[in-house]
């Protein structure tokens, strides 16, 4: 009979007091060795899975559903787990020991060079479809490109190479694909530019949406420079007493320059979408599109800024504060801060600027 008090499942292992003893004397052995060989996280990680799988009767199945792994995930570490040497819990380099060479040949690389230098102005598309006619092989404009940048075949080589160079050294654009959305307000605010063309005359609105409360604001302005955009940045963040983390917007040139040093100085990331693909930033496409219903085709255009954000700071009043939204359980904006976080210190008069 097994002691009543006693706690049993199958597969568990009663151990004596000499067993407990010795498994905790092992456990606090081998997490001193992990310090000091400075384990990473992850190794870290399973080697508690097999501390733990042998304090608790060396069940797998209980120690997988406890760590929330598989039993597959959880046997393929076992078998690699070595006390004696816990490097073994170690992610292996999964760097191909036979990388692919190109398969460009002598014989192609010969015939594009001298393509290349008798059209020395044409491009890789241009040299692939003369290659083709001439030696009746299909060729990719890949192999042409990496020719010609392997033999510098360039009109200005010395001037191609400052560009290249240029080029390998500049920053990097974020792309909006790599943010991890979070759902809070002023995680990511986006912001876009609807031009306007009115009476012979051209007009800009900046506009900005939070993508998670949808808490909107926009603006017009005679031009769509860098310095505007910047204008606009500063008045937002005044809007949302400065809960701006990220923005996100396209690649135009309006978010270039003053504006991107404004984002710099206040230590907000940017995010880009990707060239003609409208669908990295739903959110503030669908608010430009209620901009120009509800607001615009309802008599409210004129090609005065100053009438035109008076009577813009009036509708987002009613956007942000009593238009029910669908995507919001049919709260405003506002409400729906209210109810899920703070409320942000937004009152009408603030909202136009």
């Amino acid at each position: 009979m097994r002691p009543p008090s006693v706690f049993w499942l199958p597969g568990y292992r009663l151990a004596s007091p000499l067993t407990e003893w010795r498994i905790g004397d092992r456990k606090s052995r081998l997490r001193k060795v992990a310090n000091l060989i400075n384990l990473s996280t992850g190794a870290r990680a399973r080697l508690d899975w097999f501390l733990w799988h042998e304090e608790h009767g060396e069940n797998a199945l209980l120690t997988a559903r406890h760590f929330g792994i598989s039993p597959k995930t959880f046997w393929k570490w076992k078998k690699r787990f070595n006390d004696a040497n816990l490097r073994t819990l170690e992610e292996l380099d999964r760097t191909p020991r036979k990388r692919k060479e190109r398969a460009i040949t002598p014989l192609q690389a010969e015939r594009i060079i001298c393509l290349k230098r008798a059209h020395i102005r044409y491009g890789k598309a241009k040299i692939a479809t003369l290659y083709q006619t001439e030696y009746h092989e299909t060729i990719s404009q890949w192999k042409v490109q990496k020719t010609i940048e392997k033999y510098r075949l360039y009109y200005h080589p010395i001037k191609q190479a400052r560009i290249n160079k240029k080029r390998r050294n500049s920053v990097k654009r974020k792309k909006i694909t790599d943010l991890k959305i979070k759902k809070r307000s002023g995680f990511l605010l986006c912001l876009d530019t609807i031009v306007i063309y009115w009476k012979g005359s051209k007009r800009f609105i900046f506009t900005a949406i939070d993508k998670h409360s949808k808490l909107a604001f926009a603006r017009m302005y005679r031009s769509k420079s860098s310095l505007n955009s910047r204008d606009f940045l500063y008045r937002l963040h005044h809007l949302v007493d400065g809960k701006i983390e990220n923005v996100g917007h396209d690649n135009g040139s309006e978010f270039k320059g003053r504006f991107a040093d404004a984002c710099l100085a206040m230590g907000i990331p940017q995010y880009h979408s990707r060239i003609k693909t409208p669908k990295d930033n739903p959110v503030n496409e669908r608010f430009n599109r209620t901009l120009e219903e509800e607001f615009i085709q309802l008599g409210n255009m004129t090609d005065d800024c100053v009438e035109f954000n008076r009577r813009l700071t009036e509708w987002l009043i009613e956007y942000n504060f009593r238009r029910p939204h669908q995507t919001l359980g049919y709260m405003s904006p506002i409400n729906f801060i209210y109810k899920h976080e703070h409320l942000l210190p937004m009152y009408p008069s603030s909202t136009g600027g």
